[in-house]
């Protein structure tokens, strides 16, 4: 890494006065803990500014967009949307505009892919747990087992090639793309949702195969609890019993692992993302290490690390519906 990130946004500039404004703007020329500090205060909804304006944290309305409190002597208290920088690469653009641009096609690939690994999932590992150890539990099991065992970037490799590339005649399918992108003309941006489909499909692939394995187990499970057999007993048909009583019971594995491969596919899906050109956060954090673009990069962890807090609540909320014996304190 470059041991001074002001000569990395220069690049081949050698001007010593641009230099030292650049360090001067983004608190550069201060000790490495007071940097630190100052980040921590620009993340900060509450925050103290000064009144001096060559310090870092003078209060600029451009900058911050914040409100005041009070003051004391030099310095100001204000409130604030929390301020994740400018991007060295793109420079002058904030963190936040660049991240609002690429998390929303993460958001909807992540979505889709989830859906698509939760129905068959479910659907999949039901059908392996009512006809195991018999030849369509074998296959499916094989199946997940592929699912599992195969890297995301040799599927999306592999997805590409033959359905973008081998079979374009039949399945118009493009080997890259995003969800937007620009008509023939270069003037409007469109919605190109076939470009969804291939990557979609490879990113729920590993999580569609844990989900059949984890439903399948469960499934075996439930069947030998007691209130299945009382249930049987009273002459409910299977298909009763296992909509009504076993599935539900046998989702809490399922709802823990999909809550983890969720949190990660937001996270940012880098090698789908970038292998299929799909401009979501994964794509924007390789562009962003491959420029050593520090701000994005901070920004993107720490977006990464609020929604798999928000996640887990979420996924705290539903193990609630789903077994009335947990209980919110």
């Amino acid at each position: 890494m470059p041991g001074d990130p002001a000569q990395m946004m220069m690049g081949q500039n050698d001007d010593s006065e641009q230099l030292m404004n650049v360090k001067r703007k983004y608190g550069f020329d201060k000790p490495i803990t007071k940097q630190y500090l100052y980040y921590i205060n620009d993340l900060s909804p509450i925050s103290f500014h000064s009144k001096n304006k060559n310090d870092y944290t003078f209060l600029s309305a451009g900058k911050y967009n914040a409100a005041k409190l009070f003051s004391i002597g030099n310095t100001t208290t204000v409130i604030k949307y929390p301020y994740l920088r400018e991007s060295f690469a793109k420079q002058g653009k904030k963190v936040s505009d660049v991240l609002s641009e690429t998390l929303p096609n993460t958001f909807v690939l992540a979505v889709t892919a989830i859906i698509i690994a939760i129905i068959l999932g479910v659907l999949l590992g039901v059908f392996s747990a009512l006809y195991k150890d018999t030849w369509l539990d074998k296959a499916i099991q094989i199946l997940s087992t592929l699912g599992m065992s195969i890297p995301s970037f040799f599927s999306a490799i592999l997805f590409a090639w033959f359905f973008g590339y081998v079979l374009h005649e039949y399945t118009h399918l493009e080997m890259t793309g995003s969800l937007f992108e620009l008509d023939d003309f270069g003037e409007a941006m469109h919605i190109k949702w076939k470009n969804l489909i291939l990557p979609a499909i490879v990113l729920g692939i590993r999580p569609l195969a844990v989900v059949i394995q984890l439903m399948r187990n469960s499934l075996l499970e439930v069947f030998n609890q007691d209130y299945i057999r009382t249930a049987r007993a009273k002459g409910l048909s299977e298909f009763q019993i296992i909509k009504k009583h076993a599935i539900k019971n046998a989702l809490n594995p399922v709802v823990t692992a999909i809550s983890g491969w969720f949190a990660s596919m937001l996270a940012g899906a880098v090698f789908v993302e970038y292998i299929f050109g799909w401009n979501g956060l994964g794509k924007e954090i390789v562009n962003a290490l491959n420029t050593l673009d520090l701000p994005v990069i901070m920004g993107s962890v720490l977006i990464i690390a609020l929604l798999f807090i928000i996640i887990n609540i979420f996924v705290d909320l539903i193990y609630v519906w789903l077994d009335p014996k947990v209980k919110l304190e």
